[in-house]
């Protein structure tokens, strides 16, 4: 028993001495770690005033530099290479670009600052980081900044040397036989990730050439996808159409069909298809007439409507298409569309339009350029409708008397002075109108007299016009419409107004023409004239004035109207010659002689 408890502290004792040297290791242990968790980073930790060691900025290594000598190695080196292009390669082809021209700069200090913030620190802490870098070194890229409007342009003018568009495959037709020209991948520089590497190949310190990203520009049309198009657009052409419009039979032959059809669309579209269904309208439309009146022998009548045939093109091309695609009864008949006339039979009678309102007739002559303007303004106004309680406008109606429109020059009155001018005549016309609308009773709304007398128009009853402000304007208001009609004879003018005959009664009453102010006297001297003698070249006009009233009534008797037209004509200046005044006898010279017997003297006397 004794033995057995002597046993038992004997184990226990070694126990405690087992555990005693495994603590005592551990103690030993961690007292070695803590010297090298502290020792080894202080062994590495460096000088705080330089960058660790391994340390590169751009791929350059500035470990052991300060900042400062980092900073000025690379700005030096930078600087050095700011004119020193970088090779950029794509399609063959190379462009030197420099990173001045791009307005490339690198921000170095940042990237020093950065670089000492990494490996700084204090003692045990910058140790650390720096034994870090030993086993991960790290290059950093600094911040760049460059111009963007210089890269843009740059980017654009390399877009431009090696872009090349794919080219879609497309039939094409030579003759009478479509083939199929083959498609062809092109090449397109990736601008976007191109403006990067840009920036990035010239901020670095490398010349090796760099390959710009260019990427494949594909076709989506191919020879394999128009086979069957191919075949189609043969078939289209592999023989000629016949046209049927009516009673009429067009052959449409290969070659014609060839230019008509669009091989891109496949449709009968584009100019030489314009061109050919405007041909085919001339050819089959047969336009509407509309409703109209004849005149003979002082009445007027409707001359019927007539209803037309029109093609409608979009519908017959159609057809034309569908013919063609059919490799036998290659027939189109093309759709005709019935035109109606704007104007029936029934609207025209309907117009009221039944017997003669008023007519008047001028007297004409002069030289063949008024005669000439007088018929042509007269067509201009010839067979005008003017409907219920519209205004008839003679400038509206003629528009600008110009030489595009055929006037010539002829005599005119211009403020007041007879001269040449274009369109001469016309107010032979205007005052003809406004006459016929006189003696029909209508309401008449702008008129201007002549700025002369002219002796040849009814008293107070002429009118002037001159394109745009100076009109003649009268007003429907007969409650039906009018016609207006004119006739230019060899040396008169008729105006006629046809409608619903109102039989009002016109009285005149004309003032007689006044003398307000002689004419003025332009007096010229002619010195191959006698003295005293007067010679009258132009007796003049004197100023004068006029006026015209007029008293509208209806069938009934009733007075619709009265009005009066007042007028007033210039002077026209009296042109006399005269003798120049004769002259007045000068007094003879006399010469005195006096002799003595010393001088000779000779005197003259005064005028």
């Amino acid at each position: 028993m004794a033995r057995a408890v002597a046993a038992s502290s004997s184990a226990a004792r070694g126990r405690s001495v087992a555990r005693s040297r495994f603590w005592n290791r551990i103690a030993i242990l961690a007292l070695a770690a803590g010297v090298l968790a502290v020792g080894v980073p202080l062994f590495f930790a460096g000088s705080a005033g330089r960058l660790a060691d391994g340390t590169k900025i751009a791929g350059i290594d500035v470990g052991g530099l300060t900042q400062t000598g980092a900073r000025r190695l690379l700005e030096q080196r930078s600087e050095r290479l700011a004119d020193v292009p970088v090779s950029f390669v794509a399609g063959g082809r190379t462009f030197p670009i420099t990173p001045r021209a791009m307005g490339v700069e690198v921000d170095w200090r940042s990237a020093v600052s950065t670089a000492a913030r990494q490996g700084g620190g204090f003692g045990v802490v910058r140790g650390y980081r720096r034994l870090e870098l030993q086993f991960f070194p790290q290059d950093l890229a600094p911040p760049i900044h460059s111009y963007g409007a210089a890269l843009d342009y740059e980017l654009g003018l390399l877009s431009n040397a090696v872009d090349t568009p794919h080219r879609e495959a497309a039939l094409v037709r030579r003759g009478l036989h479509i083939t199929i020209a083959p498609e062809k991948t092109g090449r397109v520089l990736d601008r976007a990730a191109a403006r990067n590497l840009l920036v990035q190949s010239l901020a670095s310190f490398s010349r090796a050439p760099v390959a710009l990203p260019v990427r494949v520009d594909a076709p989506q049309v191919t020879v394999a996808s128009l086979t069957a198009t191919q075949r189609r657009a043969s078939r289209i052409i592999s023989g000629p159409v016949t046209l049927v419009a009516g009673q009429s039979r067009l052959p449409l032959p290969r070659w014609e069909l060839a230019k008509l059809l669009d091989l891109s669309t496949m449709r009968i579209v584009g100019p030489a298809a314009d061109a050919f269904f405007a041909r085919l309208e001339r050819t089959v439309d047969r336009p509407a007439k509309d409703a109209t009146f004849a005149v003979s022998n002082g009445a007027i009548s409707v001359v019927p409507s007539k209803p037309g045939v029109t093609l409608d093109v979009p519908r017959s091309v159609g057809a034309v298409l569908a013919a063609a695609e059919r490799p036998v009864n290659r027939v189109a008949t093309l759709v005709l569309a019935d035109q109606q006339p704007a104007r029936t039979t029934a609207d025209a009678r309907a117009m009221g339009i039944t017997g003669t309102v008023s007519s008047y007739e001028t007297f004409y002559g002069g030289e063949p350029n008024r005669i000439h303007n007088v018929e042509l303004v007269s067509h201009l106004v010839d067979n005008k409708l003017i409907a219920p309680g519209a205004t008839f406008s003679f400038n509206g109606t003629t528009g600008e008397r110009s030489a595009e429109k055929g006037f010539l020059e002829a005599p005119v009155i211009v403020n007041g002075e007879l001269q040449t001018g274009l369109g001469g005549g016309v107010c032979q016309v205007s005052t003809t109108v406004f006459n016929a609308a006189y003696e029909a009773g209508l309401r008449i709304t702008a008129r201007t007299n002549h700025s002369l007398y002219i002796s040849h128009y009814p008293l107070g009853r002429d009118a002037t016009v001159n394109y745009p402000d100076v009109d003649l304007k009268f007003v429907n208001d007969t409650g039906h419409w009018l016609l207006l009609r004119t006739w230019v004879g060899p040396s008169s003018l008729t105006v006629a107004l046809y409608g619903t005959p109102q039989h009002r009664r016109i009285e005149s009453t004309t003032a007689p023409l006044t003398v307000d102010s002689p004419p003025p006297v332009q007096k010229t001297v002619d010195a191959t004239l006698k003295p005293g003698q007067v010679v009258v070249d132009d007796p003049g006009m004197p100023a004068q004035s006029t006026s015209v009233e007029r008293k509208v009534y209806a069938p009934n008797g009733k007075l619709l109207s009265d009005e009066t037209w007042y007028s007033s004509y210039r002077s026209m200046p009296k042109i006399v010659r005269v003798g120049p005044k004769e002259k007045k006898k000068s007094t003879p010279k006399t010469t005195t002689t006096t002799t003595t017997t010393t001088t000779t003297t000779t005197a003259a006397t005064p005028h």
